[in-house]
């Protein structure tokens, strides 16, 4: 570590401050060390900025709004950008290869030498950085503190105080290296992958000294077979492979896509569902590729554009500060000079789940960091000044040319409803990781909802800003489109689709719709929803949304469904003419089009299609046949979404009945191979034929030509030795006292290490509020999402990296927890996890078995969660069920051997600390 050099003083004057659930530990700047209760911490902090970790959090804990200090994950992420810690001071000085702190009370010292260390490596960056990096660093700092950075001191006296480029600092995008095209790639080849080499490229990424697994050789040679040459259009190779855990599945798929890749000069694209999955691939795949610059060539991972930052909008924000307007720099320098130290580092520029560290968003407000992001399809283009160092255009044309994609079912699914993305291209070969998330992914991907809020972001989309003269960074199709037009036909047309569009919902529609003073064919039509829905819905006084069946009709609804239907009727014409006028210059201009102008028309006219004209249709087709009888393919319902009771939307939905048979259309028949993997595939019925026809209909192989290969592996954990299953009888689910006492004594009984899962949002949050003391009592740190001021990314990290910590969570985080080791040894499940009873459900009940239906659903909802818990040979674990009514034709979620046995909550405590053995500092159990 570079010394500081003399005279430099730059550990600031500040108490360290940790808090834990009962009170405090406070260490002034005199040394002297303090256990102070919450209501007094809240007083001292009031008067005292504090050096603390993870300001919201502390403030939650607090019970305060934001309040002034140093946070020590700000100052990280300034001077280690684009560099991953867990977001506690653990976290942190792990990071930093610094000694962990032993308990809390070590804290508030550990949180000194990391800032010694930061500030020590900010002060050598003179000697380590190029010229023209040191400049930009130190001009980000000076504006940073400038804008009242409670850092800003100590970073400048850390560089001397020297501001470097000042403001124009904040210009980083003219430090981007500029992406290159080159001629499209030819297309892929058909040569196939052997079993044989399947398995030894396998061995190959294993290495010499790893273990033997035959059942992932097994697994690899089976996934080859989607890799062979395509016999028939539209029938694609399918195999769907379901890989116990430990088996390596992901190894195991890697090792014939890459093969295919190499061979066939084309890219496989591997997707998941989860972001923790994309980048635990993007981690497994250095086994192929250990030279990162090699890596970053051969592996891109891909997202929507929505997903990276914009320079565009980073540009516009920046100019206000460069600018000097009064509070323009005060009112965004930290945000944005975080941001831009974190551009001149990170590999891609992806905001979410990429190297910009997640709980930034909790730092710094979600909201405005993300606005610095295209979330709105806004994109110029070619007429962007920054089109030519863009993220976005460098991941598409490095994916390209990549051997693996590692994408998103979402991403997926949306390239192949447009025939390709942004280049038109689409994949040949796919492999589908989280498999058994295909049907969600689908359902979202191929439904429609005519609902205020999505109607309004079409407005946007089409009129821009309309905030009576307020700064925004909106553009509308106007400002995209008009120097596009070339003739009378095409500025007519836009003049048409701009008077158009006015039809749709406008600002301030929420209220008018909740004063019943609607203006347009569109809120006519909602308020009319709404007023249905509140008519037959039960729970109006809940917290709930609120749903119900459109037909029969409430009076006056159909003929305000047909004036609407004829508004997008009129918006749709003049956007198709525009369409047709801008794909008519591609072709009358092809000799004399240069390539920027060609990319902008291009984009210009998907982006129509896309944003405009397919939801346009989609609403349009929904109108015109809600006065008639239900087609069968669909279900259609009313709703009024709601938050913290209050009403914030209401529309008309619309989703396939069964979601796979637009999916086998429009992803699985026009790919040649396809690879659909997971451990849970099959829900366990006890008939094997019936099981597996199930999890061709959840996949989509039932809608194929060709019969899908079916491949089962088991996993190689003693799962009768290694697991419990207990399921409690004793404890009344809809007494949430009871339910609280029970997670509070399992959770004492394991000694940490548990994940509790709920089936309600509200269940959680009052399960927390009674058992988060006296845990903590127990040295039990409890974590838990939608509590604390942590997204759910950030509380699955820290619960991950605290071995002894306990984290509350929905039901939907039971497939997001991948924690080896002892971090993760108990399960606690509020209840059943049966599907939720609502309209939707209701029609596939219909279709697909009734009651069979539901235990299905139940029956891999549990057996998801289970997987979780042993995730390598040397992990045990518990699953414990407060459910006294779980039927025994549920257990089939279990593996073979583990037997469920029905106990009182005492039984179960005994049992968990009998089976769970702590081991002791000293090594013995």
């Amino acid at each position: 570590m570079t010394p500081i050099p003399p005279g430099r003083i730059l550990t600031p004057t500040a108490p360290s401050l940790t808090v834990h659930p009962k009170g405090a530990f406070w260490l002034s700047a005199d040394g002297e060390w303090e256990n102070l209760t919450l209501a007094e911490t809240a007083r001292r902090v009031r008067a005292t900025p504090p050096l603390l970790c993870h300001a919201p959090a502390v403030a939650a804990r607090l019970r305060l709004s934001a309040f002034p200090c140093l946070d020590i994950l700000e100052l990280f992420a300034f001077a280690r950008p684009a560099c991953f810690a867990v977001p506690t001071v653990a976290g942190v000085a792990g990071a930093l290869g610094l000694d962990l702190p032993a308990s809390d009370e070590d804290e508030p010292e550990a949180m000194l030498d990391i800032v010694r260390v930061l500030l020590e490596g900010l002060a050598g960056e003179e000697t380590r950085l190029p010229r023209k990096l040191l400049a930009d660093r130190q001009g980000i700092a000076a504006v940073m503190a400038q804008g009242g950075w409670a850092w800003g001191p100590a970073v400048r006296a850390a560089y001397g105080g020297v501001d470097g480029r000042g403001r124009a600092a904040f210009r980083v995008w003219e430090r981007l290296e500029e992406w290159q095209d080159g001629a499209p790639p030819p297309p892929p080849g058909d040569r196939p992958v052997e079993p044989s080499a399947a398995r030894a490229r396998l061995a190959q990424l294993l290495g010499p000294d790893a273990e033997e697994r035959p059942g992932q050789s097994d697994y690899a040679s089976a996934a080859s077979l989607a890799f062979i040459p395509r016999e028939m259009r539209g029938a694609p190779n399918l195999v769907l492979a379901e890989a116990g855990t430990g088996i390596g599945k992901t190894l195991g798929y890697i090792a014939p896509a890459s093969l295919w890749a190499e061979a066939n000069g084309a890219p496989v694209w591997i997707s998941t569902y989860t972001r923790t999955l994309q980048r635990q691939l993007d981690g497994e795949l250095e086994r192929l590729y250990p030279d990162a610059a090699l890596r970053a060539d051969k592996v891109v991972v891909r997202k929507g554009r929505e997903n990276y930052l914009c320079l565009l909008n980073l540009d516009e924000a920046a100019s206000r500060i460069a600018s000097g307007a009064p509070g323009a720099v005060s009112g965004g320098a930290v945000l944005l000079g975080l941001v831009a130290a974190w551009t001149l580092a990170t590999r891609d520029g992806d905001m979410t789940g990429g190297d910009l560290p997640g709980w930034l968003a909790d730092l710094l407000g979600k909201g405005p960091l993300l606005a610095l992001a295209d979330r709105r399809g806004e994109c110029v283009y070619s007429a962007c000044p920054h089109f030519r160092t863009c993220f976005v255009e460098k991941t598409v044309r490095r994916a390209r040319r990549a051997d693996i994609v590692v994408a998103n079912h979402a991403l997926v699914m949306m390239q192949a409803a447009f025939g390709g993305l942004d280049d038109g291209y689409l994949p040949t070969r796919y492999v589908f990781d989280e498999g058994h998330h295909l049907f969600d992914a689908a359902d979202g991907a191929f439904s429609a909802a005519l609902s205020g809020m999505e109607a309004t972001e079409l407005r946007r989309w089409l009129l821009g800003a309309e905030s009576g003269g307020r700064p925004s960074r909106a553009r509308g199709l106007k400002r995209r489109a008009e120097d596009l037009i070339a003739d009378e036909d095409g500025a007519r047309a836009l003049d048409d689709i701009l008077a158009a569009a006015r039809a749709l919902p406008g600002p301030g529609w929420r209220q008018r719709l909740t004063d019943s003073q609607p203006g347009g064919a569109a809120e006519s039509f909602l308020a009319l929803v709404r007023e249905q829905v509140r008519a037959r819905a039960s729970g109006l006084d809940g917290p709930y949304s609120l749903e119900c069946d459109p037909r029969p009709l409430n009076p006056g609804l159909a003929e305000a469904a047909q004036r609407l239907k004829t508004a997008f009727e009129r918006l749709s014409a003049p956007l198709t003419l525009m369409v047709r006028l801008l794909e008519g210059r591609l072709d009358a201009e092809a000799e004399t089009l240069d390539s920027a102008q060609r990319i902008r028309i291009e984009a210009l006219a998907r982006g129509i299609e896309r944003r405009a004209l397919a939801p346009l249709s989609a609403w349009t087709a929904m109108l015109g046949e809600l006065d008639a009888e239900a087609n069968a393919d669909f279900v259609d319902w009313f709703f009024i979404e709601r938050s913290e009771g209050h009403d914030v939307d209401a529309g008309f939905a619309r989703h396939w009945v069964d979601p796979m048979l637009p999916y086998a259309q429009a992803v699985a028949a026009p790919a040649h191979g396809l690879v659909v993997t997971s451990a849970t595939l099959r829900d366990g019925s006890g008939d094997i034929e019936a099981d597996w026809r199930s999890a061709e209909q959840r996949t989509g192989a039932a809608y194929l030509p060709r019969p899908a290969v079916r491949a089962a592996l088991s996993s190689p954990f003693d799962y009768p030795a290694q697991t419990r299953v207990l399921i409690v009888t004793d404890v009344r689910k809809d007494d949430l006292a009871q339910v609280a006492a029970a997670y509070r004594e399992l959770f004492k009984a394991a000694g940490g290490g548990g994940l509790g899962l709920f089936t309600a949002i509200a269940r959680l949050k009052a399960v927390q509020a009674r058992i988060a003391g006296p845990l903590d009592e127990a040295g039990i740190p409890l974590l838990a999402q939608h509590v604390g001021g942590m997204d759910t990314p950030t509380v699955v990290d820290i619960f991950r990296a605290v071995e002894n910590a306990c984290l509350l969570g929905t039901d939907a985080l039971r497939d997001g927890v991948d924690v080896p080791g002892r971090s993760l040894r108990l399960i606690v499940f509020d209840r059943v996890p049966w599907p939720r009873p609502d309209i939707l459900h209701r029609a596939r009940r219909a279709r697909f078995g009734g009651r069979s239906y539901d235990d299905r659903i139940a029956r891999l909802r549990l057996k998801q969660a289970f997987g979780r818990l042993v995730r390598r040979s040397g992990d045990s674990g518990v699953f414990v069920l407060l459910d006294p009514m779980m039927p025994s034709r549920l257990f089939g979620a279990f593996p073979e051997g583990v037997v469920p046995a029905r106990v009182g909550l005492a039984e179960a405590i005994a049992e968990i600390r009998a089976f769970l053995v702590h081991p002791q500092p000293d090594g013995t159990a």
